[in-house]
């Protein structure tokens, strides 16, 4: 059977990450007698379980007022599929519990859905709680039991439902001028009092801010979220939060706190301070000068009276607490000696507080704004956002917590704390000492060769917190709120004695998306690789899909995000975070159709007067696209159909005049490809015949067939102006980068008796490198697609097993724990200048998921699991082993073993091959089939679970090919054998 990996570089990590080792899943499969046996078990062995609406669990305050529900089905049996459906829906749990479903009763629905199911019962107004639960008819139509309730509710959807007021402090300090300083204001504090006469039902909070918020209710902070409400463009919209805070409030005196800092809205953003962005090009305030809050709490009494505690004047401010510096990219400053007690407690003594104001109090700021478009002049004042929104995505939370691997001391009082892992996020500081000590944490990636921590490639980004002892005899404990950091390595100084390890505890933070996918083979290198992907994502799906998590950037670059998009949905559930981030990029659209080279756009960068490029502005289309193939989600085609049109729109009005690309904007192109580059022409009409094919998906994804018919109809001409200008009269391609070869080929740019040889032509190129590849962010992530698809899959497992510069595989021999934005970002012979010595260190970011988009392939193919359609409802189950000794430099991948928990459950492939057999265990989830591939001639050389298959076990032979059997079957596990006698 298949074995059970070795704990080798990786396995420690992933325990930590805390992603279940379940055993091989060869013995999830179980026994062959299991197997069979079950497909007679009783509906007792069928339930329904996570439930969900709009892809979260218990989501509060959701501006959604059709949401979609979903649920699983859990079955050990074979075949277990649904036949009909049941939702009931209710004002109260009590209603609930007694089957009174006063807000919907679907009534028993036929058929097999279980996601994407619409609300569709008595509209829903504002602050609606909803209490649901779901039951399901087996395929023999005996119903399960009722699910576990669940909630969900709507926020505040109208304008009129805020009766609170937008407040600040009173604000008359200049506009920062000063490029080469920074300026780093200290947080305010604000506070309310009130009394709640009676005993609280429920009581909710709705809160934003221009900047970032910490809520508090009488001494405890409201919910685990951080850097709420989350970052938008101020000027069109802004987000809010709704937080459940019934079990925090008291009977009597009660008081409401909040901490606000500058967050995107008001701080240092991006590389605006490094090339002279933003207001007076300082980096700064390139949404507005100063951080307001606005805040509503809703009480309902137990006997049905309501009260609202709003923010408005009669609030109190003050900038003198403890947190002195608060900056995303800077780092944040806390003085213990200056805290506030119990500020967010009733009966504090504000008395030297200030009364906060209205917003609007700090009006007109005018200031010169410059970027690559020009310079021109903003209001910085106060302006409230046109609109509000409901947070869409999981918040940011602490998903893990890291000790400390080891402490070094490279040079006096100095001390060097290594976590052994690069990650995002912060660190929780233990210390005794005097009052007044000042203890430094310097955050960075790498050490220098002397052991001291390297902080070029952090470039303006201080990324330094700061801590001043009040001198408590039994310790102080501190995090920082408002910052975050991408690190494996601290730095502290100020300490009296050496500290123990647990001086630091690193904590990882992002958006929650789910992790999903587990990906390991017998190259223990690239099993590793597997991991550093995931824990780059988590690093950088924080808030956007960001590029990089620790140096003066951090933006949502859209090039990556399109590349990587497949991949990421294998490592985690990304569907709400993409449904978030999708608004920001409609939102950042440009007026004449294109989307702009990242999102949010608060700043243009390139070349002057751009702000899109082939490639990045694709995503626009690629992205939605990814999300319904995924998650069979038609709505987020529906939500922005008009704003893709009019990209497509504009995107056929910039086409040339014999119909193949234009370079007209900055010219990323295949970003970072190793001297072989691809003219953004090429690229350029090899994106708008993929972009065309995909809205023609979309557009029958949605019932518009006409449009779908002209879209497919554009494609085939930009293809036809493609075959004209690039493919020459002996079948090559009149541009030689392996690029070229791959778009070609990936975007289906060919006429298919050409498909072949162009593989062997870029097989060709591959070998004539050394065996290597010169491809770049756009070539990478579809080479081994290409080759593969293509006739070329034993190449594409050697440039996977690589361990030569530039692979996947140098960046793990040399130390990788995620992956790196260059190919050579560190080699021990030359360290951070590469190989030739012109590397620019601070142009290295060593957490940079683009060139991951590989582990799509490692999924897809070399696991070999894939959806038929959207939605996984139909799965592919195709592995591809590689030839035996077809690779001189390792031995070739010899067993993988994969799975994919999709919203439909658990998706497994395990294969392991040796010279006498091949073996699959394959794990199929309740109501979905699957077509799995096997490398045989016909169904008498394959058994399952050690005997013949038949079609009784709900196996049918569906399709013979040159040395390929493809199998139909149900939902269950099971472990297939073949002799090897043929490669798959």
């Amino acid at each position: 059977m298949i074995p059970r990996l070795a704990p080798l570089l990786s396995l420690p990590t992933l325990i930590a990450l805390g992603v279940a080792l379940s055993a091989a899943v060869s013995s999830a499969a179980t026994a062959p007698s299991s197997g069979r046996a079950a497909a007679t078990a009783s509906a007792e062995d069928y339930r329904v379980a996570e439930l969900r609406c709009e892809y979260l669990t218990e989501p509060r305050g959701i501006d959604v007022l059709q949401p979609r529900l979903s649920w699983r089905l859990e079955s050990a049996r074979r075949g277990a599929a649904q036949t009909g459906w049941q939702v009931l829906v209710a004002t109260t749990s009590e209603k609930l519990a007694h089957d009174e479903a006063d807000l919907w009763d679907s009534g028993r629905v036929a058929g097999p859905q279980t996601h994407q199911v619409v609300y569709a019962g008595r509209p829903l107004g504002a602050r609606q709680v909803c209490h649901w639960k779901v039951r399901s008819w087996d395929e023999q139509a005996r119903p399960s039991r009722w699910s576990d309730a669940a909630t969900w509710s709507t926020g505040l959807l109208h304008a009129g439902d805020w009766t609170a007021t937008w407040i600040s402090f009173r604000d008359d300090s200049p506009t920062h001028t000063e490029r080469q300083k920074l300026e780093l204001p200290p947080a305010a504090h604000y506070r309310k009092e009130f009394s709640a006469a009676q005993p609280v039902r429920r009581a909710t909070i709705y809160a934003s801010a221009l900047g970032l918020y910490e809520l508090h209710l009488n001494g405890a902070r409201v919910g685990d979220g951080y850097f709420e409400p989350g970052w938008a463009d101020y000027a069109q919209r802004g987000y809010y939060r709704t937080h459940d805070v019934t079990a925090l409030m008291r009977r009597g005196a009660n008081a409401l706190g909040a901490i606000v800092a500058d967050g995107w809205y008001a701080g240092y953003v991006g590389y605006g301070q490094l090339v002279g962005y933003g207001p007076h090009r300082t980096g700064r305030n390139l949404y507005g000068h100063t951080p307001a809050l606005l805040a509503q709490l809703e009480i309902e009494y137990a006997d049905g009276t309501r009260e609202t505690v709003g923010t408005d004047p009669t609030w109190r401010v003050t900038r003198a607490g403890p947190i002195r510096e608060a900056d995303l990219l800077m780092g944040e400053s806390y003085d213990a000696r200056a805290e506030l007690g119990r500020w967010a407690e009733p009966g504090y003594d504000a008395a030297r507080w200030e009364s906060a104001v209205p917003a609007t109090t700090n009006g007109r700021r005018e200031a010169p704004f410059s970027d690559v478009v020009g310079t021109r002049t903003v209001d910085l004042g106060f302006q409230a956002p046109p609109r509000l929104q409901a947070y869409s995505a999981p918040p940011i939370r602490i998903t893990q917590e890291l000790p400390a691997r080891k402490v070094t001391q490279p040079k006096p009082g100095a001390y060097l704390f290594d976590f052994g892992q690069n990650f995002a996020g912060n660190v929780r500081l233990r210390i005794k000492g005097p009052p007044g000590t000042k203890i430094t944490l310097r955050y960075g990636e790498m050490l220098h060769r002397d052991g001291t921590l390297m902080t070029e490639n952090l470039r303006k980004a201080r990324a330094t917190d700061t801590y001043i002892l009040r001198g408590d005899p039994g310790g102080e404990v501190w995090s920082p709120r408002f910052t975050y950091h991408g690190f494996q390595f601290v730095e502290v100084t100020g300490v009296t004695e050496p500290p123990p390890l647990e001086t630091l505890t690193g904590l990882v933070m992002h958006n929650d998306t789910p992790l999903r996918g587990r990906f390991e083979c017998s190259d223990e290198v690239m099993t590793r690789f597997a991991q550093n992907a995931q824990w780059t994502q988590r690093a950088n799906y924080f808030e956007i899909p960001t590029d990089c998590p620790q140096r003066d950037e951090r933006l949502g670059w859209m090039g990556d995000a399109q590349a990587y998009v497949r991949t990421a949905s294998f490592n985690a559930d990304i569907a709400a975070f993409f449904t978030k981030w999708l608004d920001d990029v409609e939102e950042a659209q440009r007026s004449f159709g294109a989307y702009p080279d990242y999102a949010p756009y608060p700043m243009a960068h390139g070349t002057p007067g751009k702000t899109f490029g082939t490639a990045w502005t694709d995503a626009g289309v690629i992205c939605p696209w990814t999300i319904w193939k995924v998650y069979g989600d038609t709505r987020v085609i529906e939500r922005h159909w008009g704003s893709m049109t009019r990209f497509m729109g504009w995107r056929q009005a910039s086409t040339a005049v014999d119909g193949t690309g234009a370079s007209i904007g900055n010219p990323w192109g295949d970003w970072l490809n190793v001297d072989d580059p691809t003219p953004v022409e090429y690229v350029d009409t090899c994106y708008h015949a993929l972009v065309c094919t995909q809205m023609a998906d979309l557009a029958e994804a949605i019932g518009r067939a006409s449009e779908a018919t002209l879209y497919r109809d554009r494609a085939a001409r930009v293809r036809k102006a493609f075959a004209a200008r690039y493919v020459e009269k002996d079948g090559r391609l009149g541009v030689p980068s392996q690029t070229a070869h791959v778009l070609a080929l990936w975007a289906e740019m060919l006429d298919p008796k050409l498909q072949a040889p162009i593989a062997a032509q870029l097989a060709d190129k591959i070998a004539a490198s050394g065996h290597r590849m010169t491809t770049g962010f756009l070539g990478t992530r579809a080479l081994l697609l290409a080759l593969s698809e293509h006739g070329q899959h034993d190449m594409a497992v050697r440039l996977f097993q690589n361990r030569q510069y530039p692979s996947w595989g140098y960046e793990v021999v040399n130390g990788a724990t995620t992956v790196w934005e260059r190919w050579d970002s560190f080699t021990t012979e030359h360290g951070f200048e590469g190989r030739n010595g012109r590397q620019n260190a601070a142009m290295n970011s060593f957490s940079h998921y683009a060139f991951g988009a590989v582990m799509e392939w490692a999924y897809r193919v070399l696991a070999g699991i894939d959806t038929a359609g959207p939605g996984y409802r139909h799965i592919v189950i195709r592995p591809r082993p590689p030839s035996a000794a077809r690779n001189p430099d390792v031995a070739p991948i010899h067993w993988v073993r994969a799975q994919y928990d999709s919203h439909h459950g658990r998706i497994a492939s395990a294969w392991r091959q040796t010279p006498e057999k091949f073996e699959l265990d394959v794990t199929i989830p309740p109501n979905t089939t699957a077509s799995v591939w096997l490398p045989a001639r016909d169904a008498g050389q394959v058994t399952e679970s050690d005997a013949p298959i038949t079609t009784g076990d709900g196996i049918r032979v569906e399709e013979k090919a040159a040395g390929a059997l493809r199998l139909e079957v149900g939902a269950g596990s099971y472990h297939f054998a073949v002799p090897r006698i043929n490669s798959p």
